[in-house]
Protein backbone atom coordinates (compact mmCIF):
# COMPACT_ATOMS: atom_id res chain seq x y z
CA UNK A 1 0.00 0.00 0.00
CA UNK A 2 0.83 3.27 -0.63
CA UNK A 3 -0.25 7.14 0.66
CA UNK A 4 -3.36 8.72 -0.49
CA UNK A 5 -2.84 12.01 -1.45
CA UNK A 6 -4.95 14.71 -0.35
CA UNK A 7 -8.40 14.28 -1.85
CA UNK A 8 -12.46 14.93 -0.95
CA UNK A 9 -13.64 12.02 0.64
CA UNK A 10 -17.21 12.24 -0.94
CA UNK A 11 -18.21 13.68 -4.78
CA UNK A 12 -22.32 14.07 -5.08
CA UNK A 13 -23.12 11.19 -2.30
CA UNK A 14 -20.39 8.91 -3.98
CA UNK A 15 -17.70 7.56 -1.34
CA UNK A 16 -14.40 7.78 -3.30
CA UNK A 17 -11.96 4.72 -3.12
CA UNK A 18 -8.48 5.08 -4.19
CA UNK A 19 -6.71 2.68 -6.09
CA UNK A 20 -3.02 2.01 -6.09
CA UNK A 21 -1.91 0.81 -9.52
CA UNK A 22 1.82 -0.76 -9.82
CA UNK A 23 4.48 0.77 -12.56
CA UNK A 24 4.61 -1.74 -15.28
CA UNK A 25 7.75 -2.11 -17.57
CA UNK A 26 5.92 -0.29 -20.58
CA UNK A 27 4.82 2.73 -17.57
CA UNK A 28 6.89 2.17 -15.12
CA UNK A 29 5.27 5.25 -12.71
CA UNK A 30 3.01 4.63 -10.14
CA UNK A 31 -0.36 6.23 -10.59
CA UNK A 32 -3.77 6.36 -8.49
CA UNK A 33 -7.13 5.15 -10.20
CA UNK A 34 -10.27 6.39 -7.97
CA UNK A 35 -13.45 4.30 -7.54
CA UNK A 36 -16.86 5.72 -6.43
CA UNK A 37 -18.85 4.00 -4.37
CA UNK A 38 -22.84 4.45 -3.25
CA UNK A 39 -25.76 2.70 -1.93
CA UNK A 40 -27.76 0.70 -4.82
CA UNK A 41 -30.58 3.48 -5.70
CA UNK A 42 -32.27 2.08 -8.78
CA UNK A 43 -35.17 3.91 -10.03
CA UNK A 44 -37.15 0.91 -10.40
CA UNK A 45 -36.62 -0.97 -6.39
CA UNK A 46 -35.11 -4.63 -7.05
CA UNK A 47 -35.46 -7.48 -4.34
CA UNK A 48 -31.79 -7.21 -4.12
CA UNK A 49 -31.22 -3.26 -4.08
CA UNK A 50 -30.93 -2.62 -0.28
CA UNK A 51 -28.38 -5.43 -0.19
CA UNK A 52 -26.47 -3.82 -3.52
CA UNK A 53 -23.48 -1.54 -4.25
CA UNK A 54 -23.29 0.50 -7.61
CA UNK A 55 -19.69 1.18 -8.46
CA UNK A 56 -18.75 3.87 -10.60
CA UNK A 57 -15.01 3.86 -12.52
CA UNK A 58 -14.70 0.15 -12.49
CA UNK A 59 -11.34 -0.28 -13.79
CA UNK A 60 -10.69 -1.52 -17.55
CA UNK A 61 -9.16 -5.50 -16.35
CA UNK A 62 -11.81 -5.97 -13.48
CA UNK A 63 -12.93 -9.26 -12.95
CA UNK A 64 -15.42 -10.68 -10.43
CA UNK A 65 -12.22 -12.21 -7.99
CA UNK A 66 -10.73 -8.75 -8.24
CA UNK A 67 -13.76 -6.96 -6.97
CA UNK A 68 -14.71 -9.92 -4.36
CA UNK A 69 -10.45 -9.46 -3.20
CA UNK A 70 -11.03 -5.85 -3.08
CA UNK A 71 -14.60 -5.55 -1.20
CA UNK A 72 -13.39 -8.34 1.64
CA UNK A 73 -9.63 -9.35 1.93
CA UNK A 74 -8.63 -5.91 0.80
CA UNK A 75 -10.86 -3.67 3.01
CA UNK A 76 -10.01 -6.04 5.71
CA UNK A 77 -13.48 -8.34 5.81
CA UNK A 78 -13.96 -11.90 5.54
CA UNK A 79 -14.85 -13.41 2.26
CA UNK A 80 -18.28 -15.07 1.40
CA UNK A 81 -20.32 -11.94 1.78
CA UNK A 82 -20.26 -11.07 -1.80
CA UNK A 83 -23.10 -13.56 -3.96
CA UNK A 84 -23.21 -11.14 -7.47
CA UNK A 85 -21.44 -8.82 -9.49
CA UNK A 86 -23.11 -7.08 -12.23
CA UNK A 87 -20.89 -5.78 -15.16
CA UNK A 88 -22.66 -2.89 -17.33
CA UNK A 89 -22.71 -4.44 -20.81
CA UNK A 90 -21.12 -7.72 -19.75
CA UNK A 91 -22.40 -11.30 -21.46
CA UNK A 92 -24.56 -12.24 -18.45
CA UNK A 93 -27.88 -10.79 -17.18
CA UNK A 94 -27.10 -7.24 -16.36
CA UNK A 95 -29.18 -5.30 -13.69
CA UNK A 96 -30.01 -2.74 -15.90
CA UNK A 97 -31.48 -0.26 -13.80
CA UNK A 98 -27.71 0.46 -11.99
CA UNK A 99 -27.29 2.17 -15.62
CA UNK A 100 -30.75 3.96 -15.61
CA UNK A 101 -31.58 4.91 -12.14
CA UNK A 102 -28.04 6.30 -11.32
CA UNK A 103 -25.80 9.27 -12.55
CA UNK A 104 -21.95 9.01 -12.35
CA UNK A 105 -20.50 11.39 -10.27
CA UNK A 106 -19.75 14.95 -11.40
CA UNK A 107 -23.13 14.66 -14.16
CA UNK A 108 -26.19 15.90 -13.40
CA UNK A 109 -29.96 14.75 -14.89
CA UNK A 110 -29.82 15.40 -18.45
CA UNK A 111 -32.44 13.81 -21.67
CA UNK A 112 -32.55 10.75 -21.45
CA UNK A 113 -31.49 8.92 -24.80
CA UNK A 114 -33.05 5.92 -26.31
CA UNK A 115 -30.76 3.01 -26.83
CA UNK A 116 -31.61 0.64 -29.78
CA UNK A 117 -31.83 -3.02 -28.76
CA UNK A 118 -29.74 -5.00 -30.43
CA UNK A 119 -31.08 -8.39 -31.88
CA UNK A 120 -28.63 -11.18 -31.28
CA UNK A 121 -27.93 -13.81 -34.13
CA UNK A 122 -30.21 -17.13 -34.00
CA UNK A 123 -26.46 -19.34 -32.97
CA UNK A 124 -27.14 -17.44 -28.99
CA UNK A 125 -30.96 -17.13 -29.10
CA UNK A 126 -30.72 -20.79 -28.77
CA UNK A 127 -30.37 -22.03 -25.37
CA UNK A 128 -27.24 -24.40 -24.08
CA UNK A 129 -25.42 -23.99 -27.72
CA UNK A 130 -22.92 -21.04 -27.26
CA UNK A 131 -20.10 -21.34 -29.66
CA UNK A 132 -16.19 -21.44 -27.83
CA UNK A 133 -15.19 -18.46 -26.82
CA UNK A 134 -12.09 -17.19 -28.14
CA UNK A 135 -10.75 -14.66 -25.50
CA UNK A 136 -9.99 -16.42 -21.49
CA UNK A 137 -10.81 -12.88 -19.89
CA UNK A 138 -13.52 -9.81 -20.65
CA UNK A 139 -11.82 -6.51 -20.62
CA UNK A 140 -14.18 -3.70 -19.28
CA UNK A 141 -14.87 0.15 -21.01
CA UNK A 142 -13.45 2.99 -19.82
CA UNK A 143 -15.68 4.27 -16.51
CA UNK A 144 -17.62 1.27 -16.58
CA UNK A 145 -20.37 0.77 -13.69
CA UNK A 146 -21.29 -2.49 -12.00
CA UNK A 147 -23.55 -3.73 -9.10
CA UNK A 148 -21.92 -5.91 -6.33
CA UNK A 149 -24.63 -7.68 -4.18
CA UNK A 150 -24.26 -8.81 -1.05
CA UNK A 151 -25.43 -12.00 0.36
CA UNK A 152 -27.59 -9.40 3.29
CA UNK A 153 -28.00 -5.96 4.09
CA UNK A 154 -25.20 -6.17 6.95
CA UNK A 155 -22.66 -7.43 4.82
CA UNK A 156 -23.38 -4.46 2.12
CA UNK A 157 -23.03 -2.05 5.25
CA UNK A 158 -20.19 -3.41 6.80
CA UNK A 159 -18.08 -3.23 3.23
CA UNK A 160 -19.58 0.44 3.28
CA UNK A 161 -18.00 1.13 6.51
CA UNK A 162 -14.69 -0.30 5.47
CA UNK A 163 -13.99 1.74 2.56
CA UNK A 164 -14.35 4.87 5.10
CA UNK A 165 -12.05 2.99 7.51
CA UNK A 166 -9.49 2.62 4.73
CA UNK A 167 -9.77 6.36 4.13
CA UNK A 168 -9.04 7.49 7.32
CA UNK A 169 -5.71 4.85 7.75
CA UNK A 170 -4.24 6.88 4.75
CA UNK A 171 -3.23 4.33 3.02
CA UNK A 172 -4.78 3.06 -0.57
CA UNK A 173 -5.46 -0.84 -1.60
CA UNK A 174 -3.31 -2.22 -4.43
CA UNK A 175 -5.37 -2.93 -7.34
CA UNK A 176 -4.92 -6.66 -7.92
CA UNK A 177 -2.81 -7.89 -5.24
CA UNK A 178 -3.79 -11.30 -4.22
CA UNK A 179 -5.64 -11.48 -7.86
CA UNK A 180 -2.27 -12.09 -10.16
CA UNK A 181 -2.75 -16.37 -10.08
CA UNK A 182 -6.48 -16.50 -10.51
CA UNK A 183 -7.10 -14.00 -13.34
CA UNK A 184 -5.67 -14.15 -16.71
CA UNK A 185 -2.66 -12.43 -18.21
CA UNK A 186 -2.66 -9.63 -20.04
CA UNK A 187 -0.28 -8.42 -22.34
CA UNK A 188 1.28 -10.24 -25.01
CA UNK A 189 -0.09 -13.57 -22.94
CA UNK A 190 -3.24 -12.66 -23.98
CA UNK A 191 -3.02 -12.24 -27.35
CA UNK A 192 -1.14 -15.81 -27.73
CA UNK A 193 -4.03 -17.32 -25.66
CA UNK A 194 -6.08 -15.78 -27.84
CA UNK A 195 -4.55 -17.10 -31.14
CA UNK A 196 -5.06 -20.46 -29.81
CA UNK A 197 -8.85 -20.62 -28.53
CA UNK A 198 -9.24 -19.39 -31.98
CA UNK A 199 -8.82 -23.45 -33.04
CA UNK A 200 -10.98 -25.14 -30.72
CA UNK A 201 -10.72 -28.37 -30.03
CA UNK A 202 -12.95 -31.03 -32.39
CA UNK A 203 -14.46 -32.69 -29.77
CA UNK A 204 -15.65 -29.56 -28.06
CA UNK A 205 -16.24 -28.24 -31.40
CA UNK A 206 -18.06 -31.30 -32.60
CA UNK A 207 -20.38 -30.99 -29.61
CA UNK A 208 -21.71 -27.34 -29.83
CA UNK A 209 -22.65 -27.82 -33.38
CA UNK A 210 -24.50 -30.79 -32.64
CA UNK A 211 -26.49 -29.08 -30.12
CA UNK A 212 -27.06 -25.99 -32.04
CA UNK A 213 -28.46 -28.27 -34.83
CA UNK A 214 -30.59 -30.50 -32.50
CA UNK A 215 -31.96 -27.35 -31.01
CA UNK A 216 -32.68 -25.50 -34.83
CA UNK A 217 -34.27 -29.16 -35.97
CA UNK A 218 -36.51 -29.13 -32.68
CA UNK A 219 -37.48 -25.48 -33.34
CA UNK A 220 -38.02 -25.97 -37.07
CA UNK A 221 -40.31 -28.68 -36.03
CA UNK A 222 -41.97 -27.15 -33.24
CA UNK A 223 -42.79 -23.69 -36.23
CA UNK A 224 -43.87 -26.50 -38.90
CA UNK A 225 -46.37 -28.44 -36.53
CA UNK A 226 -47.74 -24.48 -35.74
CA UNK A 227 -48.36 -23.65 -38.96
CA UNK A 228 -50.04 -26.93 -40.26
CA UNK A 229 -52.64 -26.28 -37.02
CA UNK A 230 -53.20 -22.97 -38.34
CA UNK A 231 -53.82 -24.18 -41.73
CA UNK A 232 -56.14 -26.73 -40.77
CA UNK A 233 -58.32 -24.85 -38.22
CA UNK A 234 -60.15 -21.35 -38.82
CA UNK A 235 -60.02 -18.58 -36.76
CA UNK A 236 -62.75 -16.73 -34.99
CA UNK A 237 -64.33 -14.87 -38.09
CA UNK A 238 -64.43 -18.22 -39.98
CA UNK A 239 -60.96 -17.41 -41.76
CA UNK A 240 -58.20 -19.90 -42.18
CA UNK A 241 -54.42 -18.73 -42.07
CA UNK A 242 -52.90 -19.02 -45.42
CA UNK A 243 -49.33 -20.55 -44.86
CA UNK A 244 -46.77 -22.09 -47.32
CA UNK A 245 -47.01 -25.45 -48.11
CA UNK A 246 -50.02 -27.08 -49.35
CA UNK A 247 -53.47 -27.39 -47.15
CA UNK A 248 -54.26 -30.24 -45.26
CA UNK A 249 -57.68 -31.43 -44.21
CA UNK A 250 -59.26 -32.39 -41.46
CA UNK A 251 -58.04 -36.07 -40.34
CA UNK A 252 -61.76 -37.44 -39.95
CA UNK A 253 -64.35 -36.82 -41.53
CA UNK A 254 -66.65 -36.27 -38.42
CA UNK A 255 -64.41 -33.83 -37.75
CA UNK A 256 -64.67 -31.68 -41.05
CA UNK A 257 -68.34 -32.22 -40.84
CA UNK A 258 -68.18 -30.76 -37.25
CA UNK A 259 -66.19 -27.42 -38.79
CA UNK A 260 -68.68 -27.19 -41.82
CA UNK A 261 -71.58 -26.86 -38.99
CA UNK A 262 -70.23 -24.36 -37.39
CA UNK A 263 -68.96 -22.34 -40.23
CA UNK A 264 -72.49 -22.43 -41.08
CA UNK A 265 -73.21 -21.28 -38.03
CA UNK A 266 -71.34 -18.10 -37.89
CA UNK A 267 -72.32 -17.14 -41.01
CA UNK A 268 -76.42 -16.70 -40.07
CA UNK A 269 -77.18 -13.63 -39.55
CA UNK A 270 -74.96 -12.48 -42.43
CA UNK A 271 -76.34 -12.35 -45.59
CA UNK A 272 -78.40 -8.75 -45.46
CA UNK A 273 -75.22 -7.25 -43.60
CA UNK A 274 -74.63 -4.59 -46.53
CA UNK A 275 -77.00 -2.86 -48.16
CA UNK A 276 -76.26 -4.17 -51.79
CA UNK A 277 -76.71 -7.62 -50.35
CA UNK A 278 -80.35 -7.06 -49.66
CA UNK A 279 -81.09 -5.24 -53.33
CA UNK A 280 -79.13 -8.81 -54.93
CA UNK A 281 -81.47 -10.78 -52.69
CA UNK A 282 -84.66 -8.57 -53.83
CA UNK A 283 -83.83 -9.09 -57.10
CA UNK A 284 -83.36 -12.55 -57.14
CA UNK A 285 -86.71 -13.05 -55.51
CA UNK A 286 -88.26 -11.23 -57.79
CA UNK A 287 -86.90 -13.03 -60.86
CA UNK A 288 -87.37 -16.25 -59.18
CA UNK A 289 -91.31 -15.67 -59.51
CA UNK A 290 -91.41 -14.42 -63.30
CA UNK A 291 -89.66 -17.56 -63.87
CA UNK A 292 -92.20 -19.66 -62.00
CA UNK A 293 -94.82 -17.51 -63.11
CA UNK A 294 -93.68 -18.03 -66.60
CA UNK A 295 -93.58 -21.87 -66.09
CA UNK A 296 -97.54 -21.88 -64.71
CA UNK A 297 -98.80 -20.04 -68.00
CA UNK A 298 -96.82 -22.80 -70.15
CA UNK A 299 -98.04 -25.75 -67.71
CA UNK A 300 -101.64 -24.15 -68.33
CA UNK A 301 -101.19 -23.47 -71.75
CA UNK A 302 -99.76 -27.33 -72.84
CA UNK A 303 -102.92 -28.71 -70.02
CA UNK A 304 -105.61 -26.51 -72.93
CA UNK A 305 -103.87 -28.14 -75.57
CA UNK A 306 -104.68 -31.95 -74.54
CA UNK A 307 -108.14 -30.99 -73.65
CA UNK A 308 -108.97 -29.36 -77.25
CA UNK A 309 -112.04 -27.41 -77.39
CA UNK A 310 -115.01 -28.07 -75.64
CA UNK A 311 -118.02 -28.42 -77.97
CA UNK A 312 -121.68 -28.10 -76.23
CA UNK A 313 -124.46 -30.72 -78.18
Amino acid sequence: MVPISSIPWEIFGYRILPLSLLPLPSYPVHATHYLYLRPHEPKLPTPTAARSLFLVNVPFDATEHHIKNLLSIQIGLSQGRIEEIQFAGSKKPVDKSAENGAEEPGKGKKGKKRKRAHRTGDIEELEGAPLPSTWDRELRKDGLTAVVVFVDRPSMDAAYKAVKRIRKDGVAPVWGEGSEEKAPLLGSMRYITHHKLQYPDRGQLLQSVNTYMNGFAAREAAQARLQARKRQVPDEDGFVTVTRGARNGPAHPETAQELAVKQKDKQKGLEDFYRFQHRERKKAEAAQLIRKFEADKEKVRKMKERRGTFKPE
